[in-house]
C-alpha cells in the first residue's frame, strides 16, 4: 500500500510513518516545515519528504492519506483529497486499525508526565524481555526512535487527549482501546479545544468506557478530578496509588533518587536511579503498577528503572559555562513548573541559587487561563525571567509583579538572555522552561556565559 501522510514531521505522525514503513508500506509525507531531526530520522527509514502542501504531491494517487490534526479545511492537499475522493483517515484511527487491534495496549493518559511514564513502562517491558512496540511523544533515552512495532503482543502508547483531525474532534486516545490504562493526573489544559474541565473529564470518561472488564485502570487516589471522572462509571479493575491506595512510593533521600516500592502493605522493590523529583517517583510507581498487570514482578520492574534514561527536555542538562549550569525542561503548565522546580531544588540543595526562565508558549498559557497560578508555581526559584510573547491578551509584567522574588521580563529573547548572563554567578543553576525552542535561548546563555568568563579572565 502507498500511504501519504500530511503533517508528517510532528513526533506522533512521524512515529506512525515509521510504523507504516516497518509494516512494509511505501510511505511518503509532507509538512509545512521539513527539518532535522525528524526529517533525518524519516529519510533514514526510506521515507520521501516534501516541503509544503502543493496538491501535485498526490500524483500518482496514493492508496491512503493519513491526515494530521494540524491540517484544516482550505489546505490545498486536504481539498484535493476530498475533491478526488482519495481514501483518508486520522492518525489515531490508522494506528488502531493497522497496529493496535490485536495487541495488549498499555496506555498512559493524563495532563502531565505522559512521555516520561510511557518511556518508563516501555523500558521496564524491554529490560524484562517483553520487546514491546511503542509510540511515545518524544524519543525515550533508552531507544533511538519514538516508535517501533515490537516483537510481542504488548504495545505502550502515550495517550493524548488532543483531538484527532478536523473531521474527528474526539480525543486521540478513544481509538487506542487499552487493556492496561494509567491515568496519571487530570487538570484543565488545552483551552484552545476544551471549554472547561468538565469537557476534558467527558473525554477521559470516553476512554474509561472502552477498557475491558478484565482490564485495569491505575490512578492516584488524591486526584479529585480523576475521582469525579471515574464516578461517572467504571467497569474495569482499579488499582489506586497513594497513602491509602494499593501502591506507595517511599523516598529514601531528599531528591527522590532512591525510593522503595510498597504494595498492599509489603515492600516489593527498591529503585535507585538517575532521575530526581517526587513527580518522577510518582511516574515510576505508576509504570511499575502497570507493568505488573502485564506480568512483570515489581522487584524486576524497580530494578529496570535503575537503568532508565529519560527523554530529552526533562530537566535535561544542556551545558555549563562560567560555573553556571543550564537546564532545559518541557514544563508549560503551573503544576509542571512547580514540580520541576521542586525536583531541581532537591537536586542542588537549599542554598544554591536557581534562576527560572519561562516562555508562556502553549495555547492555554497564551490565552492567560493559567497566569494567576504562575507566580506561586515559580516560588522555589531565587530569580525569575519571563518572555513576553507577541499578540497575547495579557502581560507577563503582571506575573513578574506578583512574584515574591526578583522577577524581570522582556519581549526579546536576545535581550532576555543578556539580562540573565549579566546577573548569573558561578554556582547558579538556570532552568529554562518552554514547550518550544524558546528562540535558542539555551545556547545564547551558554555562549554569553562563556564570553563573560573570558572577559573576566582578561581583567
Amino acid at each position: 500500500m502507498r500511504i501519504h501522510i500530511l503533517g508528517i514531521c510532528g513526533t506522533f505522525m512521524g512515529g506512525l510513518a515509521m510504523l507504516a514503513r516497518s509494516l512494509g508500506h511505501e510511505v511518503t509525507g509532507s509538512d509545512a516545515n521539513v527539518y532535522p531531526p525528524m526529517s533525518t530520522l524519516l529519510e533514514n527509514q526510506g521515507i520521501d519528504l516534501i516541503q509544503g502542501y502543493d496538491p501535485s504531491q498526490l500524483e500518482p494517487q496514493p492508496d491512503l492519506v493519513i491526515i494530521g490534526n494540524a491540517m484544516t479545511r482550505g489546505n490545498p492537499c486536504v481539498e484535493a483529497v476530498l475533491e478526488k475522493n482519495i481514501p483518508f483517515m486520522s492518525g489515531p484511527q490508522w494506528l488502531h486499525d493497522f497496529v493496535l487491534r490485536d495487541r495488549w495496549v498499555l496506555a498512559v493518559a493524563g495532563t502531565h508526565g505522559k512521555t516520561t511514564t510511557a518511556g518508563m513502562a516501555t523500558w521496564i517491558l524491554e529490560a524484562c524481555g517483553y520487546k514491546p512496540g511503542f509510540v511515545i511523544g518524544g524519543v525515550p533515552g533508552n531507544f533511538d526512535v519514538s516508535a517501533r512495532l515490537g516483537e510481542s503482543d504488548f504495545f505502550v502508547i502515550e495517550a493524548d487527549e488532543y483531538d484527532c483531525a478536523f473531521f474527528d474532534k474526539r480525543s486521540k486516545f478513544v481509538h487506542y482501546c487499552p487493556r492496561t490504562l494509567i491515568l496519571n493526573n487530570l487538570e484543565f489544559d488545552h483551552a484552545d479545544i476544551f471549554d472547561d474541565l468538565k469537557a476534558i473529564q467527558k473525554q477521559f470518561h470516553h476512554l474509561v468506557r472502552i477498557v475491558p472488564g478484565q482490564g485495569r485502570i491505575i490512578w492516584p487516589e488524591h486526584d479529585i478530578n480523576l475521582k469525579q471522572t471515574l464516578a461517572m462509571g467504571c467497569w474495569s479493575e482499579q488499582e489506586l496509588v497513594g497513602e491509602q491506595g494499593h501502591w506507595q512510593a517511599k523516598k529514601l533521600n531528599i531528591d527522590a533518587s532512591e525510593w522503595e516500592v510498597w504494595l498492599d502493605g509489603e515492600k516489593v522493590g527498591d529503585v535507585k536511579w538517575s532521575l530526581v523529583g517526587e513527580h518522577n517517583m510518582h511516574n515510576g510507581l505508576m509504570a511499575i503498577a502497570a507493568a505488573r498487570h502485564v506480568g512483570v514482578q515489581p522487584a524486576d520492574a524497580a530494578q529496570a528503572l535503575g537503568s532508565f534514561i529519560n527523554a530529552r527536555r526533562r530537566l535535561e542538562l544542556r551545558g555549563e559555562a562560567n560555573g553556571v549550569t543550564v537546564y532545559d525542561d518541557f514544563a508549560h503548565h503551573p503544576t509542571a513548573i512547580l514540580a520541576t522546580l521542586a525536583a531541581l531544588r532537591g537536586k542542588v540543595g537549599g542554598t544554591a541559587r536557581i534562576i527560572a526562565v519561562l516562555e508562556p508558549r502553549s495555547n492555554t498559557m497564551k490565552m492567560g487561563l493559567c497566569k494567576d497560578d504562575l507566580a506561586p508555581s515559580l516560588g522555589r526559584a531565587d530569580e525569575v525571567y519571563l518572555l513576553q510573547p507577541p499578540h497575547i491578551p495579557w502581560q507577563v509584567a503582571e506575573v513578574a509583579e506578583a512574584c515574591i522574588q526578583p522577577a524581570h521580563w522582556s519581549g526579546d529573547v536576545d535581550t532576555l538572555a543578556e539580562m540573565i548572563v549579566k546577573t548569573a554567578q558561578p554556582g547558579d543553576h538556570i532552568l529554562v522552561m518552554s514547550n518550544g525552542g524558546f528562540g535558542g535561548i539555551h545556547q545564547k546563555l551558554l555562549d554569553g556565559l562563556a564570553k563573560k568568563a573570558e572577559a573576566q579572565a582578561e581583567e
